[in-house]
């Protein structure tokens, strides 16, 4: 399973962003690509315990029954629904949202699993390390998927 602990999946994951540019045209869904940019910076700024964004009763009862999904080799499928809070409107542009998450990406790798917050994720719930990890990989890669990268 790719990781964002893993040095080459992070670097992997930088070098696809290097190659972004800000007229990348999505294959699917509404955002554009540097709302893309910081709708992944807010997940891995979650992973971090840098932002908290509260886990509803719904969530609660549902969530971890979809945790083994970002677990797999299974891709993330095109069309969940994204929680609320993860939803960017305003952006800084382009090159700043990508720059962002660049530093987000090698702050995680940097931190190590010791870095990972003990919040719980806002769908998924409680989440090891490992699965944070995973779970940014997988993130981060639907996206840049999205926009062809």
């Amino acid at each position: 399973m790719k990781s964002l602990f893993i040095k080459t999946d992070a670097d992997e994951i930088i070098e696809r962003l290097n190659k972004f540019n800000p007229s990348a045209g999505r294959l699917w869904g509404k955002m554009s690509v540097d709302q893309m940019l910081a709708h992944c910076s807010v997940g891995i700024e979650i992973a971090l315990g840098c932002r908290y964004l509260k886990q509803n009763l719904i969530n609660k009862i549902i969530g971890p029954f979809f945790k083994n999904s970002i677990t797999g080799n299974t891709p993330v499928k095109r069309g969940v629904p994204t929680h609320p809070g993860f939803v960017v409107i305003e952006t800084g542009g382009f090159e700043a949202e990508r720059k962002r998450l660049t530093e987000l990406i090698e702050a995680f790798y940097n931190g190590g699993k010791a870095g990972c917050t003990d919040n719980p994720h806002p769908f998924f719930g409680r989440l090891t390390p490992t699965q944070w990890g995973a779970l940014m990989y997988k993130h981060i890669n639907h996206h840049l998927t999205q926009f062809g990268g």
